[in-house]
């Protein structure tokens, strides 16, 4: 029997695990630059490139959760148990990120590609430090929890600034390598332009 493993998921999976050791590479450093990852960059690949709509929210989440278990089980020797508190909610955004990458990039371009870098990256900033100010975070000026009004809530979106432009510009970033990346191998290997 031929073996009919198609050339376009094999190249889409290897640019997504790629993707997933340089997220743990770069938290295995503890960097001031620690947000400046791919997952953002991952999340809009796999909703512009796969065409069917579960591999699309799947190969992300999968690879997200895996990079996550290995995170806590290998370099935080398991202090936040196997998973982190409210993973839900970054995994929630990642599959907003998903959506925002089937929708906004249809037709891939680099106006397209910066719209939706900055698009995941603002909703990831409000959603996530969202949940934060919602599950009770601590105002870094004062030590004691955030207050549950409005300033509370700039408060709390105004210590997030610093991790949301690494965010942005790690996704910036890897959008670039990324999408450049798999549109030079289109142009070079015809076959990987067949939709998966």
């Amino acid at each position: 029997m031929k073996n009919t493993l198609n050339p376009r998921l094999l190249t889409l999976l290897c640019f997504m695990l790629a993707a997933a050791l340089i997220r743990i590479l770069n938290v295995a450093q503890l960097s001031p630059v620690s947000n400046f990852t791919p997952l953002g960059a991952m999340a809009l690949f796999s909703g512009a490139y796969f065409t069917t709509r579960w591999k699309a929210f799947a190969f992300p989440l999968i690879t997200l959760f895996i990079s996550d278990l290995l995170i806590n089980a290998v370099i935080y020797q398991g202090r936040y148990g196997i998973i982190y508190e409210g993973w839900y909610w970054v995994y929630g955004i990642f599959a907003l990120i998903v959506f925002y990458g089937k929708v906004l990039l249809q037709k891939i371009n680099v106006k397209n590609v910066v719209l939706a870098a900055v698009i995941a990256t603002l909703s990831h900033w409000v959603l996530s430090d969202g949940s934060v100010w919602l599950s009770g975070g601590i105002d870094v000026r004062t030590g004691l929890p955030l207050t549950r009004d409005g300033a509370g809530f700039v408060q709390c979106l105004t210590q997030g600034a610093p991790f949301m432009r690494n965010f942005l510009a790690g996704t910036l970033a890897y959008s670039a390598l990324l999408f450049g990346g798999f549109e030079v191998l289109k142009m070079r290997f015809p076959k990987l332009a067949v939709a998966e």
